[in-house]
């Protein structure tokens, strides 16, 4: 199976060793006016967006399989606008944990991002933008304890549960660094998707609007972002 996308970088990693440290971001000072112009129209759309914290990455290296670097601290608005105008400058990268959940029977499952988050309408695994909370005890990015709080607080599954394959997968396409845990559970697909609709349900206002299952490459979606849709495809030529 040839792939449909292109120009991803995929690698594998054993560690993740990004420390958090002060940068002054030229892109958030220099166009602060259209930052907040931006964020004011979004959040009219969205009114649950909230301009708090978060990481992004500002240099990284990959050697011996361990990703070493350095994230700094911004703010959401400035993020959103950055990936929104196709992130301009090279220098920084949107990093993040995925959890690519995969159920006993070999299928995937997925969510559709709901109405009321920044990305609307596209299809994900559990993951988020990593903030201030992510930062472990020894300053660096606790890579595994942000895919861990994802999990549980988009799906209420606990990834302890869960059969985890050591090390990471990375995706690098454009300003993404996604960093995919593979995991497996003891359901097969349909009790996954169940178990997580009930979750929902619970859930006042759910990261998720609804749970699909993938099992191969006629279950792709266009609202699947590409780094999404590269995994998938390595995945099935495993």
């Amino acid at each position: 199976m040839s792939s449909t996308v292109s120009n991803i970088d995929i690698c594998e990693i054993e560690r993740v060793e990004v420390t958090v440290e002060p940068w002054s971001w030229a892109f958030a000072a220099e166009r602060r006016d259209e930052i907040d112009r931006h964020f004011a129209l979004r959040q009219g759309e969205r009114p649950g967006l909230w301009n708090g914290r978060v990481l992004l990455l500002h240099r990284y290296a990959i050697n011996n399989r361990v990703l070493g670097g350095a994230c700094f601290e911004t703010d959401y608005a400035s993020f959103l606008a950055w990936r929104q105008w196709k992130f301009p400058g090279a220098e920084v990268y949107n990093i993040f944990a995925a959890a690519a959940l995969r159920a006993a029977d070999g299928a995937y499952v997925v969510g559709d991002m709901a109405s009321h988050t920044a990305a609307a309408g596209l299809i994900y695994f559990p993951c988020g933008t990593p903030d201030p909370a992510d930062i472990g005890r020894d300053g660096l990015f606790d890579c595994a304890g942000s895919v861990s709080r994802e999990l549980m607080e988009e799906t209420g599954i606990d990834i302890a549960g869960l059969d985890a394959r050591p090390g990471w997968l990375l995706l690098r396409d454009r300003g993404y660094l996604a960093l995919m845990k593979r995991l497996t559970a003891r359901e097969n697909a349909d009790e996954l998707r169940a178990r997580i609709i009930a979750t929902l349900a619970r859930q006042a206002q759910p990261e998720f609007s609804d749970i699909r299952i993938v099992r191969g490459p006629a279950d792709l979606d266009p609202h699947m972002p590409r780094f999404m849709v590269a995994f998938l495809e390595r995945a099935w030529r495993e």
